[in-house]
């Protein structure tokens, strides 16, 4: 089935000279991606939130526990399933059992659709399946009703020893769904079956600003090979490790940042001769769900806070305190779907190293300079499966199967600095 493609208002320029570079180099592109993925292993699963402003590409989230797989199209099942098989064989060569750590919010009808649709596509690709639950309100077998129809059953996971198991289902490994934001449960400590992804890249210990910096040198190794301009791709950014907006402590390491970054990306707006203003998105370091953000255009911004506005800022998920803030590039989004248009995202979906599919985050009361995570988004899914790592060269270098391949490239170089990412943190742990 065809599904339309949002339209790019500013369809010139240097991204669309950007895609037709992706085009002619292809080759060189998936044989670089090839040897990179070959001295770092991909993280199990992750999605990429990226933002198309026509003179620029780049992502500006990447989650390593990523809902949402309701929203995919059943045309990516045989993706996902085959993606699945090496990904769980990567570590479990004989697997049988698996066991699916889902977020503990089950009254979140819409999360669950995504955990039931996700257990689905682990048993497709021949596992035996059983979700279990770390929330403290699971204490016995829970049967949650599907809006879509049939439910779905949660069951408290249990430990001997330093095994992992639901009753006599032993699994072989345990994939988490749960970004353990709150902290690492003493449950999923020193286990002796794997996680996937391990708990040490949650959002308990995770960074943003740590994300970022490991992208930043994936993209300059990436453009030094293609012979291009690395900001293209990259989102300029800084960071304050010390805020409490409640208090106005780190109000001044803020605006500075603000300030230094705005000039940094206005001398790049010069560079190109973009005429739109700079703008930067500051939220926080650690954290999902589109809690804790905002855009500013002048350091005055951050000083000018009202307190409804500093509550919301100093608010995490699960009822934490944001501690830390990235001062992020701001990248407009152009692409606009529907009548009225609303402006849409991109959000691209991996398992292992492949492009399994994904989905346009689309808002109508959202601007093209804000985040469109937000309630009151909707979803509007995409044919990654003809395009996500098969340009057509027969096809302008913005058309549909060659702008979803140029996403898949960005895409999949924040899950290359993602891999980084774990094996850094590995490393750092074992040191």
């Amino acid at each position: 089935m065809t599904r339309a493609v949002p339209n790019l208002a500013v369809a010139a320029g240097p991204v669309l000279e950007l895609e037709s570079r992706f085009l002619e180099s292809q080759a060189a592109i998936e044989s670089w991606l090839r040897r990179e993925w070959a001295e770092t292993t991909a993280p199990f699963y992750c999605s990429v939130d990226l933002r198309n402003a026509g003179f620029k590409l780049a992502p500006v989230d990447t989650n390593l526990f990523p809902a949402g797989f309701n929203n995919l199209s059943d045309g990516f099942d045989s993706l996902c399933i085959q993606a699945l098989q090496t990904a769980v064989e990567r570590t479990c060569p004989t697997a049988a059992n698996l066991v699916l750590v889902p977020e503990n919010h089950t009254r979140n009808r819409f999360y669950m659709e995504s955990v039931a649709r996700l257990k689905r596509l682990l048993e497709r690709a021949g596992f035996m399946v059983r979700v279990g639950s770390v929330s403290p309100e699971v204490t016995a077998p829970t049967r949650i009703e599907l809006d879509s129809g049939g439910e779905l059953l949660l069951e408290p996971l249990e430990r001997n020893g330093d095994r992992l198991h639901i009753g006599g289902f032993s699994p072989c490994a345990v994939v988490l769904n749960n970004d353990l934001s709150s902290g690492v449960p003493d449950i999923l400590r020193g286990t002796a079956q794997p996680l996937l992804p391990p708990a040490e890249v949650s959002w308990a210990q995770r960074l943003k600003s740590q994300h970022f910096a490991h992208y930043r040198e994936v993209t300059r190794e990436f453009a030094d090979m293609l012979g291009i301009d690395p900001w293209l791709i990259t989102p300029a950014f800084r960071n304050c490790g010390n805020i409490n907006f409640l208090k106005r402590e780190g109000e001044d390491c803020l605006a500075a940042n603000v300030e230094g970054l705005l000039q940094e990306i206005r001398k790049k707006y010069t560079e190109y001769g973009i005429e739109h203003e700079p703008f930067v998105v500051v939220k926080a370091d650690a954290g999902t769900y589109g809690m804790g953000v905002m855009t500013a255009k002048h350091p005055d911004e951050l000083r000018q806070l009202n307190r409804n506005m500093r509550k919301k800022m100093a608010s995490a998920k699960g009822g934490g305190e944001v501690t830390g803030a990235i001062i992020q590039e701001g990248i407009y989004t152009f692409e606009t779907l529907g009548e009225p248009p609303a402006v849409a995202e991109p959000v691209v979906y991996m398992i292992d190293h492949y492009v399994v599919g994904g989905f346009y985050r689309v808002h109508a009361e959202r601007g093209i300079d804000e985040n469109l995570n937000a309630p009151g988004a909707r979803f509007h899914q995409l044919a990654f499966e003809d395009a996500g790592v098969a340009p057509d060269n027969r096809c302008g270098p913005d058309e549909t199967p060659n702008r979803f391949y140029a996403y898949g490239v960005v895409a999949r170089l924040a899950m290359l600095a993602a891999a980084r990412e774990i094996q850094s943190t590995r490393q750092e742990a074992a040191a």
